[in-house]
């Protein structure tokens, strides 16, 4: 059975939650989407108890600091556990061709060379086209432009193994251009930067992010079966999925889900 690890629910300026990223787990494999902002991922994979060595493929969607720098302790830590012996096979991180270089150069900027270098030998950074598949574990994983008005950045979709189509739209409001890859989802990840209610205190249109209310009316427009909201802000994270939850009800009646860190959800 394949399970979402929620790793982070947050978005950028988040401090009382990490930052947004998850992974597919499928036995004991992990395709890891994002990494955060920082070293915290390495608490929470230790916390969901994931061990770093079952994680061979990661998608880093954009460049965006709390998405892409915590892709560097990723490197990090498994070139460690290369040269220790304690990791079998390869590491492949996939991102649209212009992170190749961004990530690489982040790396070489800030770790040794002994890690570095591992960067082309048994770590690659694998570039990946709008519309292009590719078998990823046992999925053929579809990635796409998701249209950004800010940093390119690229979403993805795949069937599951039950069957179930499962896309991640990124971190900014659905483009309705994007519709081929996200229409007909079963699960659908989608930003809610804050509620409806709070839009002039959050200001989400601003930062070209939605609210709750919009992500509700995009799945239910779209007959988008099963819903996860996140990158949220991080106010009253004790009230948030029961405020969140409430909001989404009166725009969306499908299974609705918003999240906390640390949260396995059965797919």
């Amino acid at each position: 059975m394949e399970e979402l690890y929620v790793f982070g629910t947050g978005n950028a300026q988040a401090v009382h939650c990490y930052n947004t990223c998850f992974a597919i787990r499928e036995g004991d494999g992990f395709f890891m989407v994002d990494a955060g902002g920082g070293n915290g991922i390495l608490r929470i994979l230790e916390d969901m108890d994931v061990d770093l060595c079952h994680i061979h493929n990661i998608f880093v969607t954009h460049e965006h600091t709390d998405h892409i720098l915590g892709i560097v302790w990723m490197v990090r830590m498994i070139a460690t556990a290369m040269r220790k012996g304690r990791y079998e096979g390869e590491l492949r991180i996939y991102c649209h061709q212009g992170l190749v270089d961004t990530i690489s150069t982040i790396c070489r900027l800030t770790m040794q060379a002994k890690f570095y270098k591992m960067i082309g030998s048994r770590i690659f950074l694998v570039p990946v086209e709008d519309g292009e598949t590719v078998r990823i574990m046992d999925y053929d994983v579809t990635f796409f432009d998701i249209l950004s008005t800010k940093a390119r950045q690229f979403g993805f979709t795949t069937i599951l193994k039950n069957g179930r189509r499962f896309t991640c739209a990124g971190d900014e409001p659905y483009n309705p251009e994007c519709r081929p890859y996200v229409e007909g989802s079963d699960w659908l990840l989608h930003e809610a930067f804050c509620l409806y209610r709070d839009r002039e205190i959050f200001e989400p249109y601003e930062k070209h992010h939605s609210t709750v209310k919009e992500a509700c009316e995009l799945a239910e427009s779209l007959r988008i079966p099963n819903l996860v909201l996140w990158h949220t802000e991080d106010k009253d994270l004790a009230q948030r999925k029961k405020l969140y939850t409430a909001e989404g009800r009166e725009y969306y009646h499908g299974n609705l889900l918003v999240p906390e860190d640390g949260e396995i959800i059965a797919l």
